[in-house]
């Protein structure tokens, strides 16, 4: 089965075919650095990591570039609130930005540009689109005129008489059509300015992404262009706009946009006290797996509500595998047994639905249930060292693509130290002897210690075992 996606520029599913064989260039578009990223934030860099893991996967060389807005009018308004330079607040910013991906173990893109690093090349190809008659200089800066862009409209499926709806032509402004966009803005007063032909100002949004796309993966035709669902218009309606005016070529292929997220259906504000950043999620929970899992509960271009319920769920889709994975570590443990690599059928019919699943425009909820196929084959077949080593690969295979950490996953259920391993399992043991004596308050008491520590107790017919609560 050859892969498909879900191009938002032609609304149906396609066969992905790269321009250069085995060879994508992918783009996203990157945070704005005047705010720590919230968990909205979270999920496009998420999800656009996962399609680029499994585009990898796939024996296709990813170049993936994600492009970082490091100027703009909320950056300098941020800074104007703070007392503080734009620079500096850029700084702190972009610091936290990268903690936050690492927190997540979130890949970083191959570049992640910068667009205070690329103006003059947006002061160049600026001009281009003004000696071509697509743009204008005016007091205020250059715009671009929609209207000379016979194909305006065709990402967002909008007419020009639809999109004037709700635009509004301000008052500063002296640009000849409300549609038309800025490409370059004249700076005001006290405000950052880089040097140009139309005098001192700063590069309009959409020509940021322009530039920095084409520029570092070398081509004026991307195979992909991500973003949220959000800003297809008029964001990326305004980038193939100058961008195909400027080259007279396709500016991308295939357009993919994930879905947008809300918090207890409502839409996440500061405002109404909803906003959570990846920091304030991960000091509560924990785990990034949590609001990975959760993110992965939903397919990439539909909407999805946070809710704690949802998380419980992903606490509970967590476990199952933890515990599973420790098992197996301890069905390793026994050296004597030296099981050869086997193949096994089972095993291989869940890496092919797998496999079918993403290549379904990255169905990632049912290459999720696969995940769990294996975890129900795994316990069924946990007295099985060789079946259990096939699995083993076929989970670190699958998890790879997700950017779960395997070994990480395998260690939440154990113990943090030899020291607090042997506490608490001397405390097991007091605990057993306390039931084998029928003092059952005594054997209870040590349960909720135990407990209160975050061990869960299990009792089998084998003896008591234990894990930590995740």
């Amino acid at each position: 089965m050859s892969l498909q996606i879900y191009n938002s520029l032609t609304q149906k599913k396609e066969e992905f075919i790269p321009q250069k064989p085995a060879q994508v260039s992918l783009y996203s578009c990157g945070v704005t650095v005047y705010d720590d990223c919230h968990i909205g934030h979270a999920r496009s860099l998420y999800i656009f990591d996962v399609i680029r893991r499994y585009l990898g996967s796939r024996g296709l060389q990813v170049r993936f570039v994600r492009n970082i807005t490091d100027i703009d009018d909320k950056i300098i308004n941020r800074a104007n609130e703070l007392k503080t330079d734009w620079r500096t607040l850029v700084g702190t910013y972009i610091d936290r930005y990268y903690q936050d991906l690492a927190a997540m173990g979130i890949g970083q893109a191959d570049i992640e540009p910068r667009a205070t690093e690329n103006i003059g090349e947006m002061i160049k190809d600026i001009q281009i689109l003004i000696d071509k008659g697509f743009a204008y200089p005016t007091a205020s800066g250059v715009y671009f005129s929609v209207r000379k862009f016979k194909e305006y409209g065709k990402l967002s499926g909008q007419s020009v008489e639809q999109m004037l709806t709700g635009v509004r032509k301000e008052a500063d402004e002296t640009k000849e059509d409300a549609l038309d966009f800025a490409l370059w803005k004249t700076s005001k007063p006290g405000e950052p300015f880089w040097p140009s032909p139309w005098g001192d100002g700063r590069p309009g949004w959409h020509i940021e992404c322009s530039v920095m796309s084409t520029k570092y993966l070398k081509t004026d035709t991307l195979d992909i262009h991500a973003g949220g669902r959000d800003l297809i218009f008029p964001h990326h309606e305004n980038e193939i706009a100058q961008s195909e005016a400027l080259t007279g070529k396709p500016f991308a292929r295939y357009w993919i946009h994930h879905g947008l997220l809300t918090i207890n259906g409502q839409k996440m504000s500061k405002s109404l006290g909803n906003f959570v950043t990846i920091q304030e999620f991960l000091k509560k929970h924990r785990h990034p797996e949590l609001l990975k899992l959760f993110f992965l509960s939903a397919h990439y271009s539909h909407p999805i509500d946070y809710n704690e319920d949802k998380i419980i769920e992903a606490r509970q889709a967590l476990e199952r595998i933890s515990i599973l994975f420790n098992k197996m570590e301890e069905a390793f443990a026994d050296k004597s047994i030296q099981s050869p690599e086997t193949a096994f059928k089972e095993i291989d019919e869940i890496r092919n639905k797998f496999i079918a699943a993403m290549d379904d425009d990255f169905n990632t909820p049912q290459g999720m249930a696969c995940v769990f196929d294996l975890v129900n084959l795994a316990n069924k077949n946990i007295d099985n060292q060789a079946f259990l080593r096939s699995a083993r690969k076929l989970f670190a295979e699958l998890l790879d693509i997700f950017s779960l950490d395997f070994s990480r996953i395998a260690s939440l259920a154990g113990g943090s130290s030899t020291s607090e391993n042997a506490i608490i399992e001397n405390l097991i043991v007091l605990r057993n002897e306390a039931r084998k004596n029928r003092d059952f308050k005594e054997a209870d008491k040590l349960r909720k210690q135990l407990e209160a520590q975050g061990v869960v107790l299990e009792d089998t017919k084998d003896g008591t075992t234990w894990r930590r609560k995740l």
